[in-house]
């Protein structure tokens, strides 16, 4: 059997999980003294908590070795073949942990680590995609060889509605050069070679700042493999999220609209109000 699983900055939702059978490892948030487990011991709202009394921005480290272990080495005791994805190797030392795991049980050729260069939901669209294949049979060396093929054509960006928090963690250089009093700048932030990077930026409303970014994709969008799109947030007007996903329905385009909302990890870097419409080029 192939099973899949993913670190917690896929930002799938319990219901996908559950579906396709995916288990997730969570990476850790850190507030201040106290340490969290991402998805299960803290979620967005007390992230933004946190941060909003202490006026500093919440860190994140990377997978648990013991973490890691305690899932993997079940697996490899039912003689499961183990395909594990990772946020981008250039964001996070969680693909290296993993590594180490598959290292220090001795069943390598077993456990296949995927750095997807990504993170969020373009993490979890290549996880999906693995799952339906585990699903239909595939071994995971024919998985794990269409995953390679995918993570280049992987169309992962967001709209920040703040930049207090990605200028705090220092995750996207970029911003930097942003935030010198610059009023009312909402940058367009797409990973590109596993790194975070600003391509566009946008003023105004961010109502109108998400709108103008979506409709902007409008042929990228078209020319995406059509099985699934994701609006993925951290906690967005629930008005705007429905709008943006009406334009999608609009295009008549996608066999699956799927929302899902941010874990800590892209919570705790990108802030409260971002949204993300992510995809696979086809």
């Amino acid at each position: 059997m192939v099973r899949i699983c993913s670190d917690s900055t896929c930002d799938l939702s319990e219901e996908i999980v559950s579906k396709y059978g995916i288990t997730i490892i969570p990476l850790h948030i850190v507030l201040g003294d106290k340490e969290y487990r991402d998805r299960v011991e803290i979620d967005q709202n007390g992230i933004f908590e946190w941060a909003d009394k202490n006026k500093t921005t919440p860190k994140t480290s990377a997978v648990s070795f013991d973490d890691a272990a305690s899932v993997i080495r079940p697996m490899i005791a039912e003689k499961d073949e183990v395909i594990i994805f990772t946020i981008s190797s250039q964001m996070s030392t969680t693909m290296n942990v993993f590594n180490m795991v598959a290292e220090d049980l001795g069943e390598g050729s077993s456990v296949h680590v995927i750095d997807s260069k990504n993170l969020s939901t373009g993490i979890g669209l290549l996880v999906v995609e693995a799952a339906e294949m585990a699903k239909e049979g595939l071994s995971a060396e024919e998985i794990v060889r269409e995953i390679e093929r995918l993570i280049p054509k992987v169309r992962a960006s967001f709209v920040i509605d703040t930049l207090t928090y990605l200028a705090r963690g220092g995750r996207c250089s970029s911003v930097a050069a942003l935030t010198g009093g610059v009023l009312r700048i909402h940058p367009k932030i797409i990973v590109k070679d596993g790194k975070m990077e600003v391509s566009k930026k946008y003023r105004g409303n961010i109502k109108s700042v998400v709108m103008d970014y979506v409709k902007d994709m409008h042929y990228a969008l078209l020319g995406a493999r059509p099985q699934r799109v994701f609006i993925t947030h951290t906690s967005s007007d629930r008005e705007l999220v429905e709008e943006v996903r009406s334009y999608l329905e609009s295009l008549g385009y996608f066999d699956e609209i799927l929302e899902t909302k941010a874990g800590g990890v892209i919570s705790s870097h990108c802030g409260p109000g971002t949204l993300g419409v992510l995809f696979i080029e086809g």
